[in-house]
């Protein structure tokens, strides 16, 4: 197998060893899914990403893959904005304001405004509204009192790319 680089990525956070970490592998588009899934279980972070190609895509998009331990998933935010950083940090020879990342889930625009602040900008997919839960039963699966969940503001399955 061929060597791969990767970079360990500290999303939302100020600082090393901080926020939600990420492993962020470059290449991978010759391996077999089976072997992605390895790497990522190893790697063992709750998402590790995958840049298949450092070119972008006739849409301007640069095909990323997002693994956990036990599954791809078609979308999840902070693997999608660290894996933005790295594309305009260490692949790309200008830096960018704007990285297109071609999802499972469909294609996500990630920002970088240029006021210096280090805030990163995601525009998520439209939602999709799913069923309604009984907020007694919420409750009572997150070991809160009946009362904790206000019975005026409906608990929803809503989807903004799975």
């Amino acid at each position: 197998m061929a060597n791969l680089k990767f970079y360990i990525v500290d999303v939302f956070a100020e600082g090393k060893y901080e926020g939600n970490q990420l492993a962020v592998v470059r290449g991978g588009s010759n391996l077999p899914d089976e072997t992605l899934q390895k790497i990522a279980r190893e790697m063992h972070f709750s998402e590790t990403t995958f840049i298949i190609d450092e070119q972008p895509a006739v849409n301007g998009g640069f095909p990323v893959r997002i693994f956990t331990p036990e599954e791809e998933i078609p979308f999840a935010g902070h693997p999608t904005l660290g894996t933005a950083f790295i594309i305009r940090e260490k692949i790309l020879r200008q830096p960018a304001d704007k990285i297109l990342l071609n999802l499972k889930a469909g294609q996500i625009p990630v920002d970088f405004p240029e006021d210096g602040s280090g805030v990163v900008w995601m525009t998520q997919l439209p939602p999709v509204f799913g069923e309604f839960h009984d907020a007694l039963d919420i409750a009572k699966m997150l070991t809160l009192p009946n009362d904790a969940i206000d019975s005026r503001f409906p608990c929803q399955t809503v989807s903004t790319g799975t």
